[in-house]
């Protein structure tokens, strides 16, 4: 058989001439070769580099749209959500149509706000948009036909809102509902101290308590929020403390029930309230939300006496519902009328011209007209400044569904009256004329004037100029509508600056604990501010690495942070080593 080389090599080193590189040489030759970078296309959609494109899987380079509905427990809920995707590095957008993703918080008081909410959910499928739900619809009914497929969001684990977001965004449906607990005993909720974005920089809202002690058979939050679980003093004070060193003016106490505060701890509302008022700076205010009568009557004469302090406002809002004793019953509110009665009159004799605010309940369940009767009769006696009426809506699983309804015209009709009523009385007109000293926080909805509240948190309209927001001064009130009155404020007056510090810009997170503002390695950019440091651009290689504090307890996070190490390392190999800021 012919041989398959001309000659045969007797060794393997007969291959290598003498010209050839011997292996020291190439090493060194190796040394000096140096790989070309791919470069980007900068024309790429027009971006930039610090702004990847919104279909990528990096985490926290998405942009996120949030709608929230309902109380202001919800709204609070909805900005810790906000301020914890926004400290992780995803974009908050005010703009739905350039979202990657729709978050949406819910309320199931009413079914308008529900309709609102599926219809919220039916349109950002329509627009090919990644949704993840929240708030108390999904919490109370998370096995609802529309919310088939769809991640969810308890609200007691509004702390674990990037995973939820950032598993969604992968195309996977995440439900956490559980409620939090420590030692089998169930809490108030998320941490205080989580980042959050005010909607108003000078406004905080702080929840003291979640859930309630009653059983209505009307409502459907309670089917979500459940039993009474109260924060400690302690984490209220400190929150409270840090939001007035972050430029808050004005902070609002919310809950299903603020009077029943503290049962479960051991404690009660004038306690906690005693101690927040030590930490009013001058010049700044508490508003205290709602509270059934039940659970103040027990605290009438220390409430007074808070409600008399110069820095928490003259003003309770008080949900009467009905005044039908037989309607009270059928609703299971656990008092009387003449509780309310005695609740209001109290305090309107012990705190002059303290604002009372209520809320009825038009056409409940067997309601006849002589129960309505006696729901107007208590509203032309007590001339409510702020009334807020409700036409009943029987809600999925409650008690009241299931009772003998009342005829749609007719509740529609003794909503109707008893809106006349209301706006058949001016409760400002006396006022004009006074001196009234007032705390500007906002913007109107006209935007043509700035709002304020005087000591009884009744809304004064002030000019719109910028050295008086965040400012409590003095005005003269020149004239009075149904819900405001306007003030020109004076000139010689003192101007009080309520904010120890400036207040944080529009969208800036708050709250960011000490390790995660040391979480960012070196060459992240950040914005300065008097009471935190907030990062604006992170490098890939840094936000990898991280475990946000506020979640160290899941484990998911750890399998998460080793998938993003290998991501950012393919990322990395792929710009040839560039130094690249996302």
């Amino acid at each position: 058989m012919p041989a398959a080389c001309d000659s045969v090599l007797e060794d393997i080193e007969d291959i290598v001439s003498a010209e050839d590189l011997k292996p020291h040489d190439r090493q060194f030759v190796r040394q000096n070769v140096f790989p070309k970078v791919r470069k980007r296309s900068s024309q790429k959609n027009n971006q930039t580099d610090d702004e990847p494109p919104s279909d990528s899987i990096i985490p926290g380079a998405q942009k996120i749209w949030i709608r929230t509905w309902g109380c202001s427990h919800n709204n609070s809920d909805g900005e810790y959500m906000a301020g914890q995707l926004a400290a992780y590095g995803y974009k908050i957008t005010d703009n739905s149509a350039e979202a990657d993703l729709w978050l949406l918080n819910s309320c199931t008081v009413k079914n308008p706000a529900e309709d609102h909410f599926r219809n919220s959910i039916k349109k950002a499928q329509q627009e090919k948009k990644k949704v993840v739900v929240a708030g108390c619809v999904p919490q109370a009914q998370p096995r609802q036909d529309y919310l088939k497929g769809l991640s969810i969001i308890g609200v007691q684990q509004i702390d674990r809102v990037v995973e939820v977001v950032e598993e969604t965004i992968k195309g996977h449906s995440v439900r956490l509902l559980g409620q939090k607990k420590d030692n089998g005993k169930r809490l108030g909720g998320a941490r205080l101290d989580l980042p959050k974005i005010r909607k108003n920089p000078l406004i905080e809202i702080i929840s003291i308590n979640t859930g309630c002690l009653n059983a209505c058979t009307y409502c459907k939050t309670k089917h979500a929020r459940g039993d009474l679980a109260s924060y400690p003093v302690e984490e209220l004070v400190n929150r409270a403390k840090q939001s007035f060193q972050e430029g808050v003016c004005e902070i609002w106490l919310t809950s299903e029930d603020t009077g029943a505060y503290g049962r479960d701890i051991g404690t009660d509302l004038p306690t906690l309230l005693w101690k927040l008022v030590e930490t009013i700076p001058e010049g700044a205010m508490l508003r205290l939300g709602m509270t059934n009568p039940p659970y103040i009557l027990e605290h009438l004469e220390e409430m007074a006496k808070i409600l008399n302090h110069p820095r928490v406002y003259a003003f309770l809002h008080i949900p009467v519902q009905s005044a039908s004793d037989s309607v009270l019953m059928d609703m299971k509110r656990e008092y009387c009328v003449a509780d309310f009665k005695q609740v209001v009159d109290f305090l309107k004799a012990k705190v002059p011209g303290i604002t009372i605010a209520t809320d009825i309940i038009c056409g409940f369940p067997g309601e006849t007209e002589e129960d309505f009767q006696e729901t107007v009769k208590l509203v032309e006696q007590y001339r409510f400044p702020s009334l807020f009426i409700n036409q009943f809506y029987p809600r999925p699983g409650t008690p009241a569904a299931k009772m003998h309804q009342v005829p749609a015209a007719v509740k529609k009709q003794r909503t109707k009256d008893l809106s006349q009523l209301f706006h058949s009385y001016s409760p400002y007109d006396h006022k004009v004329g006074e001196r009234q000293r007032v705390l500007v926080t906002e913007e109107s909805f006209d935007s043509n004037y700035y709002v304020a509240h005087n000591p009884f948190y009744e809304q004064v309209l002030v000019p719109k100029d910028p050295s008086l927001m965040g400012k409590m001064v003095e005005v003269n009130i020149y004239e009075a509508g149904k819900h405001f009155m306007k003030g020109q404020p004076v000139s010689d007056a003192r101007v009080y600056t309520a904010s120890i510090t400036r207040p944080l810009a529009k969208g800036e997170v708050s709250g960011l604990t000490g390790e995660f503002r040391h979480a960012p390695q070196n060459g992240t950019n950040w914005k300065a501010h008097p009471s935190a440091e907030i990062p604006v651009k992170t490098p890939l290689s840094s936000w990898v690495a991280l475990q946000l504090p506020w979640q160290q307890e899941g484990g998911g996070l750890k399998i998460l942070s080793v998938s993003l190490a290998l991501l950012a390392a393919l990322v990395m190999f792929y710009y040839g080593g560039m130094k690249t800021e996302l």
